[in-house]
């Protein structure tokens, strides 16, 4: 019997009540922020939608509001509109969106982390409730008449301490990946540093031709018919290069049609980043493919992984961010990726050079996979987990097999 059973056999043994949410919880209203009260710069950051798991690209406020406007370090907050889910506010204090919920209730009833769990499993079963208007969001209304499950504290601690663990993991395997992934960028960026003796050159000296793509709309992409790249694709889908389209489309849905070909360099010139703007990626495939809109396509005659790699380096990448502007949407162009510096050794010296990233790069690509697969694995082990524990039946036994009750005992 695993430590779970015990507790609830000595604790509730005939069964865990369900309340309605409106019982036990409070949920209050974030402030629905103008937008000319949100800055570049102030004394608050303006928590969002946006930004409610990501934290960046902030705005900020110099409003001075109720106290209930504002988040802390430590309060549970959910995001009901766009993006439906719970988190444990960890920063600095904040003012909270009006997309966002901040839950008030007695945590000598219900354990934090607890609650955030089953909000977490809930929104799984939530989509029924959700409400259509501009955008999927869950009403307060029914968010109250939701019911929750309130076993014994003690049995609520068990749980958070067992699918607490599965989180923790999953924390130590992204930070690995996260450490690796700069390890592999410290050593290109050293690997691609010259001294005075190579010269550096603007891209518009070494370009034969530079010039943008042509729109493909979203619904416009098929399952067959001539490869193309759309420009959000750079940033979502490729590395520092590729040599097969992942998109395709019909040549009569393109008025303008752009192609590139074996070779040739391309930038995303719209992004939502000003770190990102203007990846770049080139093509070393043999097909000819159709630019999309917003990206600008290079060709040149120098080793197009070698020019890849150096224009990934940070040095290239504070060059195209130079002069950007934080927003919605960031733009760059093609003069301002003509105006980028990059160093040019000899065509031999580079192909050297792409012999040992290429070699480095797949000893990444392989962490970069089995870490990926094993956070992957662990979230849904998590997940899986997360739903056994916390389903629970009217008798007051958790929902799961005797393995899952074999298996928690050892998390």
């Amino acid at each position: 019997m695993s430590k779970l059973d015990e507790l609830i056999e000595v604790f509730c043994p005939h069964g865990v009540p369900f309340v309605p949410m409106g019982e036990v919880i409070k949920f209050l209203n974030g402030r629905a922020c103008k937008q000319s009260e949100l800055l570049d710069d102030g004394k608050y950051k303006v928590l969002r939608v946006g930004n409610f798991y990501t934290n960046n690209k902030w705005f900020y406020s110099d409003l001075e509001l109720e106290e209930d406007k504002y988040c802390q370090e430590g309060d549970l907050l959910y995001t009901w509109a766009a993006t439906l889910g719970p988190q444990i506010w960890d920063g600095e204090k904040v003012i909270f969106h009006y997309h966002i919920w901040k839950l008030v209730f007695d945590e000598s009833v219900i354990n934090k982390r607890f609650l955030y769990h089953f909000l977490s499993k809930d929104v799984d079963d939530i989509s029924q409730s959700l409400t259509q208007s501009t955008m999927p969001h869950v009403s307060m209304a029914s968010m109250n008449k939701r019911l929750v499950p309130i076993p014994p504290l003690q049995v609520q601690s068990e749980i958070v301490r067992i699918l607490d663990n599965f989180i923790e993991l999953t924390a130590e395997l992204t930070a690995e990946l996260t450490a690796r992934k700069k390890q592999y960028e410290y050593y290109r960026d050293h690997l691609l540093t010259f001294d005075d003796k190579i010269p550096k050159v603007r891209l518009k000296d070494i370009a034969t031709d530079i010039y943008r793509g042509s729109g493909i709309k979203r619904d416009q992409v098929t399952g067959d018919g001539i490869p193309c790249v759309r420009y959000g694709e750079i940033y979502t889908t490729y590395n520092t290069w590729f040599d097969e389209c992942v998109s395709h489309t019909q040549l009569e849905y393109v008025a303008s049609p752009k192609y590139f070909e074996h070779g040739d360099i391309l930038f995303a010139i719209t992004g939502e980043s000003v770190e990102d703007i203007a990846k770049s990626v080139a093509y070393v495939g043999h097909e000819k493919c159709l630019a999309g809109g917003d990206i600008v396509v290079m060709k040149h005659k120098q080793n197009p992984k070698y020019l890849a790699y150096v224009l990934s380096t940070y040095d290239v990448r504070q060059q195209k961010s130079k002069g950007k502007v934080k927003s919605k949407v960031v733009h760059s162009s093609v003069p301002a990726i003509e105006d980028i510096v990059v160093p040019l050794p000899p065509l031999d010296t580079q192909e050297r050079l792409v012999g040992v990233l290429d070699n480095f790069d797949a000893i990444c690509s392989d962490l970069n996979i089995g870490l990926p697969a094993e956070i992957e694995a662990r979230q849904k082990q998590y997940e899986f987990y997360r739903d056994a524990l916390l389903t629970f039946a009217e008798t007051g036994e958790i929902i799961a097999d005797r393995q899952t009750d074999r298996q928690t005992d050892r998390a």
